[in-house]
């Protein structure tokens, strides 16, 4: 049975478009997965380009390239 996709792109786009972008970016710091943000970077590529989603789609891009990256450590 295929795993449900997560909620979590879906809420933090919500935020976005209601103009909450300091809840947005916390919530992306905390980002479950890899997946999740890139499904998050593919909604924000339908929203108008604004010069504050460019510097939100730089952070994104940033935060996905450190989710990514191999760790030292992980907590349990």
């Amino acid at each position: 049975m295929a795993r449900p996709k997560s909620e979590w792109p879906g809420k933090v786009l919500a935020l976005i478009q209601g103009g909450n972008l300091p809840a947005a970016i916390a919530q992306i710091k905390v980002a479950p997965s890899v997946a999740d943000v890139t499904r998050l970077q593919t909604l924000l590529a339908k929203l108008p380009p604004t010069p504050a989603l460019a510097q939100l789609n730089k952070f994104v891009e940033e935060e996905r390239a450190l989710l990514a990256a191999p760790r030292l450590h992980r907590s349990p």
